[in-house]
């Protein structure tokens, strides 16, 4: 979503940390930048002028020149004011009320309210235990009832019986009576959108906020909208009064100015944000690690959580039992590849490493991109389960036979052989070390290695950490917040940086230890 964003504002900002001092024009010429590439990425311009106000006001002044680094304490200023503008500290759905703790979901036909109803009551009901209803009130749009019925199946949630030729308010009364008989914890009304906002569209959203009495208003919004979605929700506040945001489609391809502007423009918080069309594909929005993303400082900390949602417990209990033995087949290998994909996929994971967003070139060109977990699964799998297990067994009639089955050919045979051979000598090499998560591990550090990065063999295992160490991560590879001595250590193209690039000597991962 914020890939331009990011280019442009990392190119005017590593101008800057290059020089030794400051004068007000630098600063000046390079807000001209930020103000320009701001909005280019469609952020309102009212919020532009605010932001860069803002900036000139803490970065002009004496404090800034007498610094030693004082284009690094432009950049953790630019930093601080991104947090600030997309909202200081997230939050979350309150279900702070008295239940059955009712929900409204309002917004425009198409912006994906009732796929990200589904989304919410499966993520409340999963990780909160919650006892969810769910209820359409979208009488106008054909089939949207049954819509909201399947997706209730599909995430186990219970959905209002459907009844014909009832209006939306009765709906809404219907499904707070039915929450409160069934016992119920919370209700959440899927209202009707419009292709367009009108008069009878807020009335009727009124209507049913009188009725129903909700405790959250929120807004689903099209993040590729741009500034029709900062004046949609300008209009939904007005009439309505929503109390926060939800975000779909920011695994887009679009320039992220209504993320940036809808919170300033609002005053209200970003709560959710859709991130794929899956029905898990629901997260919360934390202001400061998308500011780190936006600057290309990484995000660690949700690659960790991540990490720890998709890795299955068990079978990492197991596998570091074979890797203590120092045990890894192509069985193993299939099992990390697939964990990888569940993960984001290469893109998802590199985009979450410190200095890793700008390398995406680098990485298709090195063929590190998606489609390369798929091709190397579909060979595993065209392999018999005694060649998966001993991998010597494959000689060329084998590889003929096997590059048939998924449609590959010998040399990329070759290049998976050599790759699992590579990680099997480093689980070896790491024996009795073996813990949970140190498989996960030796995969990165063999796509490492094969990149020019050195390995990662030697990275921490996060899953291990708690908060507070987290947190010491964060800060040391530019996640949740900037030490006030300037930038971390370990970011590409600044001062201090230890983090080499792909075919440069003794490159290790930026803002990662070097394998030794």
């Amino acid at each position: 979503m914020f890939e331009n964003l990011q280019e442009r504002l990392g190119a005017i900002l590593n101008g800057l940390t290059g020089r030794g001092a400051l004068s007000e024009a630098d600063v000046s010429a390079a807000l001209r930048e930020v103000r320009r590439a701001l909005i280019e990425a469609d952020v309102a311009l009212d919020v532009v002028r605010s932001f860069t106000d803002r900036v000139r006001e803490k970065a002009v002044g004496a404090e800034v020149l007498k610094s030693v680094k004082p284009g690094q304490m432009v950049v953790k200023i630019v930093h601080d004011e991104l947090v600030e503008m997309l909202g200081a500290e997230g939050e979350t759905i309150d279900l702070n009320a008295p239940a059955p703790v009712v929900v409204m979901m309002v917004g425009l036909q198409g912006s994906g309210k009732t796929t990200t109803t589904g989304k919410v009551a499966k993520r409340l009901s999963e990780r909160q235990g919650k006892k969810v209803l769910m209820a359409s009130l979208d009488t106008r749009r054909p089939a949207a009832q049954e819509q909201l019925r399947q997706i209730g199946e599909q995430v186990s949630v219970a959905t209002l019986p459907i009844v014909a030729n009832q209006g939306p308010v009765d709906i809404a009364k219907r499904a707070v009576q039915a929450a409160k008989l069934g016992g119920h914890d919370l209700v959440i009304l899927d209202t009707a959108g419009r292709t367009h906002i009108d008069e009878p569209l807020m009335a009727e959203m009124a209507d049913i906020k009188r009725t129903s009495n909700p405790h959250e208003i929120l807004l689903v919004a099209d993040s590729l909208t741009g500034q029709d979605a900062v004046n949609l929700a300008k209009s939904f506040d007005e009439r309505v009064g929503i109390t926060g945001l939800v975000l779909t489609r920011m695994d887009g391809d679009g320039r992220g100015g209504a993320a940036l502007s809808m919170r300033a423009v609002t005053g209200k918080p970003i709560k959710l944000i859709g991130v794929g069309e899956k029905m898990d594909a629901l997260e919360e929005f934390h202001p400061k690690r998308i500011a780190d993303r936006i600057l290309g400082m990484g995000d660690i900390v949700s690659l960790v959580e991540k990490a720890a949602e998709t890795i299955d417990q068990e079978k990492a209990a197991a596998m570091a039992k074979k890797m203590q033995a120092g045990k890894f087949d192509l069985n193993d290998l299939a099992d990390q590849l697939a964990q990888m994909q569940k993960m984001g996929g290469m893109g998802g994971i590199m985009g979450m490493m410190p200095g890793m967003g700008k390398m995406k070139d680098q990485l298709s060109a090195a063929g590190l991109d998606d489609k390369m977990f798929g091709r190397q699964i579909a060979i595993i799998q065209s392999m018999t389960p005694k060649e998966r297990s001993n991998p010597d067994l494959l000689k060329h009639s084998r590889k003929k036979r096997i590059a048939a089955g998924s449609g590959t050919d010998a040399v990329q045979i070759n290049k998976l052989l050599k790759m699992h051979r590579q990680m099997a000598d480093m689980m070896k090499a790491m024996g009795g070390k073996g813990k949970k998560g140190g498989m996960m591990r030796g995969m990165m550090g063999g796509m490492a290695q094969k990149m020019g990065l050195g390995g990662m063999g030697g990275m921490p295992d996060l899953s291990k950490m708690d908060p507070k160490e987290l947190e010491a991560l964060q800060k040391q590879v530019g996640g949740a917040g900037l030490p006030q001595g300037g930038l971390p250590k370990g970011l590409p193209g600044l001062p201090g940086g230890g983090g080499g690039l792909p075919g440069l000597p003794g490159g290790g991962l930026p803002g990662l230890p070097k394998k030794k």
